[in-house]
């Protein structure tokens, strides 16, 4: 076997020179086959703005709960939380990026694993900053405290879209991780994976909703302790989720006292209907057409008393900033028209999200 030689620098270069002669000024197909192309440049995202009057804050905390073990890892249980709020000034006080350089490395790799028809490579995930500005000063008074948990195996921050069109309009929004379950969340020891390998066993995922309901009632116990307390009013507080989040939420209003009202993008309702059935406070449920598991949703909420929208030509993850990424990716030639569909659904994925944020933003403003 012939072996080649590795080129040198300098005729690496004079390829590139080469390459971009042949660009400038033209070349023969089979000269134009030879020349060096630059790959290209990864898709970088965007997010919408909020709709609301205020500029958005955004911190940042790490709580551990010693009372409690981990139900993943061994040792107690921690919890990441980012809190989303309207600002005094956002003058000097830079956007934060929707995750941190490690958290985005991980996601990168786990991305097309946790939801597949994702890109494996050609996102700048890194990249995507949201319209959250860190630790900027809060505008003066108490205001509604809404927590939000997210999609089974999503990290929080796949909810900013919705959190700060809320923080836009003068709430306190809590956005909730829950390590082990999350893709990836960035704690202060690490980077931690989730444990998910695929849809979770019935074992499972009583043990998720489980863990997130007791990590939601945690972050309540908790959230005199921040320095944001004074703008938070603990007697107006509000619960939302998407998939298990939806799920979590509803059996979390449906347990807690201290919360006021409840959505349910979406959440399967079937885990214990006993606790659903007596629920009494108010409580909004969003579906879509184009959920595979449309049948066994419906027959989970049939005993549930509550308003109900149904999203047309939408599937279930346009309740998150899919929505806003997977048109886009699909723009790009990263995701295909059956990915798209599979994920978020075929339709106007912007109306969809439009309808879920008016709907959320009024159902709190009548309820809390």
């Amino acid at each position: 076997m012939t072996s080649h030689p590795a080129p040198s620098r300098r005729t690496a270069a004079k390829g590139a020179l080469l390459g971009a002669a042949a660009v400038l000024f033209g070349a023969s197909p089979a000269e134009a086959a030879f020349a060096v192309r630059p790959a290209p440049a990864p898709a970088v995202l965007r997010l919408p703005a909020p709709t609301g009057p205020h500029p958005v804050g955004l911190r940042t905390f790490a709580l551990t709960d010693p009372s409690r073990p981990d139900p993943w890892v061994p040792g107690a249980r921690e919890v990441m939380i980012s809190v989303l709020y309207p600002a005094r000034t956002v003058r000097g006080f830079p956007r934060a990026a929707q995750l941190t350089p490690a958290e985005a490395e991980e996601f990168a790799v786990l991305a097309p694993l946790v939801r597949p028809g994702l890109p494996a490579a050609g996102v700048d995930w890194g990249a995507v900053l949201t319209h959250g500005h860190r630790d900027a000063p809060p505008l003066p008074g108490r205001r509604p405290v809404i927590l939000h948990t997210p999609g089974g195996g999503d990290s929080r921050t796949l909810g900013t879209t919705l959190a700060e069109d809320l923080a836009s309009h003068g709430r306190v929004v809590v956005l909730v991780d829950h390590p082990g379950d999350a893709s990836q969340v960035e704690l202060p020891g690490g980077v931690r994976r989730t444990v998910l390998t695929g849809p979770p066993d019935p074992e499972t995922f009583r043990t998720m909703i489980a863990t997130r309901v007791a990590d939601l009632r945690f972050v309540l116990d908790r959230l005199g302790d921040l320095p944001l307390a004074p703008v938070m009013d603990p007697r107006r507080i509000g619960v939302y989720g998407h998939s298990a989040g939806g799920t979590a939420a509803v059996h979390a209003l449906a347990g807690d006292s201290r919360i006021t009202a409840g959505v349910n993008l979406e959440g399967h309702l079937d885990l214990d209907p006993e606790l659903v059935a007596g629920l009494a406070r108010p409580l909004l449920m969003f579906r879509t057409d184009g959920f595979v598991e449309a049948a066994r949703l419906e027959r989970s909420w049939a005993g549930v008393r509550a308003r109900r929208v149904l999203l047309p030509g939408a599937n279930h993850w346009v309740f998150c900033d899919y929505a806003h990424f997977v048109p886009r990716l699909q723009d790009a030639g990263l995701v295909g028209a059956a990915a798209r569909d599979a994920l978020v659904g075929a339709g106007d994925t912007r109306r969809a999200a439009a309808v879920v944020r008016h709907g959320v933003r009024s159902f709190f403003d009548r309820r809390l």
